[in-house]
């Protein structure tokens, strides 16, 4: 990573570097971000609510890449997303069979799904924590990501693209991996007791879920 922000900062050109973990990659972004260096960072659901803690039970499905972290990492990531440092909430999406869990740690393949869980985990684990505010949050799963990819049609305009998710943040339920529309159930957050929930997806102007 040291290696990537020296490059990025002799060539003067853009960086983005995912799932970062640990308190010294934080620490590489924050000191590049001051200096002015073209550096974005990204921070996964389960860097934020997890750590390393949960490997000793062997369950497979904290077998991720990077691996979780220590509490003080975890805590680092957390003041990072708060501080700005880090701009963008990502999923680290990686679907497996069940099948393929289920094998002893060492032959397990990395990843969890994440898609389905990512805004109930961080909104419990930041929001309602005060880690970071309503709006904050949004634009790490918004504005940040759009300003990395360089889109300039993110906002919710008249004539632009309707893509709206609609979210009760207060709505409490339990992770059910059997309630799923992946096809996939390999989550570290079954059980796990959440308040806020996507409720609605609109991709341009056309629902395409809704509980509403």
């Amino acid at each position: 990573m040291a290696r990537d922000i020296m490059l990025a900062r002799a060539i003067d050109w853009p960086i983005h570097l995912q799932h970062i973990s640990t308190a010294e990659s934080i620490n590489l972004v924050r000191d590049a971000r001051r200096r002015n260096i073209r550096v974005t960072a990204e921070a996964t659901p389960h860097h934020i609510a997890l750590t390393d803690e949960c490997i000793k039970t062997f369950d497979t499905n904290y077998k991720m890449n990077p691996p979780l972290r220590s509490a003080a990492d975890r805590q680092a990531l957390c003041e990072a997303l708060a501080d700005g440092t880090v701009t963008v909430i990502a999923t680290d999406h990686a679907p497996h069979t069940a099948t393929s869990k289920i094998v002893e740690f060492d032959y397990a393949p990395f990843g969890i799904i994440g898609l389905e869980t990512a805004l109930p985990v961080t909104l419990t684990e930041l929001v309602h924590t005060g880690v970071l505010s309503l709006s904050d949050w949004v634009a790490k799963f918004t504005r940040g990501p759009a300003e990395v990819l360089m889109m300039n049609d993110y906002s919710l305009a008249e004539g632009r693209p309707a893509d709206i998710t609609v979210i009760d943040p207060e709505l409490e339920f339990t992770i059910d991996p059997e309630q799923f529309k992946s096809k996939s159930r390999n989550t570290p957050f079954g059980g796990k007791k959440c308040c806020g929930k996507a409720v609605g997806t609109m991709v341009d102007g056309r629902w395409v879920y809704s509980e509403l």
